[in-house]
């Protein structure tokens, strides 16, 4: 079972679906990274404190220039204006958790598929599926170096963390290791469809039903102007009361996942979150995102300083959550 106090059964009680419930105010705190080796102690002392109480928090002066996040954007939207016969070469499979899929997640929280289309990049398993420089010049250099500066900035959090448990500061970064062939930290682009002459129904959809991320650590970019993220803690679900997550500039968005949840022995916090669709008087394009998910290398063993729960590898430990949540199905 998950780290979590909360798993399946309480998602399966979503009011209905489309029901958005209340909207509550909580700090979102936003952490200043710069001067990081100087202010380290800092830092981390603000990150835990974010870290184990919402789980949700941002970073400012993170060190990934505006201008790549930009330029990550305008090639993920290339991508995926690619027609869809280009990007059905490029395919998510079984047990990779990388290539495109479309409409294709369901969430227990909701019963219906996400309204949304996303590529996956973990890099030890691309190989058949970059698309080509004819169908799209630079893609791979492009996201190779994006993926670098998330998993750089990722690591700097995670190195907080670990001084925070007792782990030696460098005990994250060696179990995230790119070079291995273990490595399965993955870069995800997403593209939430726009609502194109909409029913009332289609309101009562989700553009991602509510869920947690099973990874360590997610770092979200998203597009000013295109928003829709809430988080709600989960010893909280029962109120159904959601806060809001405004898409700002120059901002990274960041969360818990079940992984870092269950090696911390429950003290941070892995928290529910979940996209909504636009409302009739907003504006219904599409929305785009940029997700890092730190997940750690699949031989890595997990365990908190105070054993609270028997080790396991990653490996193994996202194969329980996914067959937790989706009926047997393994990644």
């Amino acid at each position: 079972m998950s780290a979590n106090s909360y798993g399946l059964a309480e998602l399966n009680k979503e009011t209905t679906v489309g029901g958005e419930g209340l909207e509550a105010e909580r700090e979102i705190r936003q952490i200043d990274m710069s001067d990081f080796e100087n202010r380290k102690a800092e830092i981390a002392d603000q990150l835990w404190e974010a870290a184990t109480t919402v789980g949700f928090f941002q970073l400012v002066n993170h060190g990934i220039p505006q201008e790549q996040i930009d330029e990550a954007f305008e090639y993920e939207a290339r991508f995926f204006d690619l027609p869809a016969e280009v990007k059905g070469k490029y395919p998510l499979l079984k047990g990779t958790n990388s290539g495109w899929e479309y409409k294709a997640q369901v969430r227990p929280s909701t019963g219906t598929a996400d309204q949304k289309e996303s590529y996956q990049i973990t890099l030890p398993r691309m190989s058949v599926l970059w698309p080509s420089e004819e169908e799209l010049p630079d893609f791979k250099e492009k996201m190779l170096a994006f993926e670098r500066v998330n998993w750089e900035l990722g690591m700097k959090v995670l190195s907080c963390f670990a001084l925070k448990l007792g782990f030696p500061e460098d005990f994250f970064t060696t179990l995230h290791e790119p070079s291995s062939k273990e490595y399965q930290s993955t870069l995800r682009l997403l593209h939430y469809l726009p609502l194109v002459d909409p029913k009332p129904e289609d309101y009562k959809a989700w553009r991602a039903g509510a869920h947690t991320d099973y990874d360590c650590l997610t770092l979200l970019h998203q597009r000013p102007g295109q928003g829709g993220l809430q988080v709600c803690p989960g010893h909280e679900y029962e109120s159904q009361a959601w806060t809001s997550i405004p898409p700002l500039p120059g901002v990274v968005t960041c969360n818990i996942g079940d992984m870092l949840m269950r090696w911390s022995d429950d003290k941070l916090k892995s928290t529910l979150h979940r996209v909504r669709m636009p409302r009739p008087d907003e504006p219904h394009g599409p929305r785009y995102s940029l997700a890092f998910f730190c997940q750690a290398n699949c031989d890595a063993v997990i365990q908190g300083p105070e054993k609270k729960y028997e080790p396991m590898t990653a490996h193994d430990y996202l194969q329980m959550r996914i067959a937790a949540n989706f009926g047997g199905k393994t990644m």
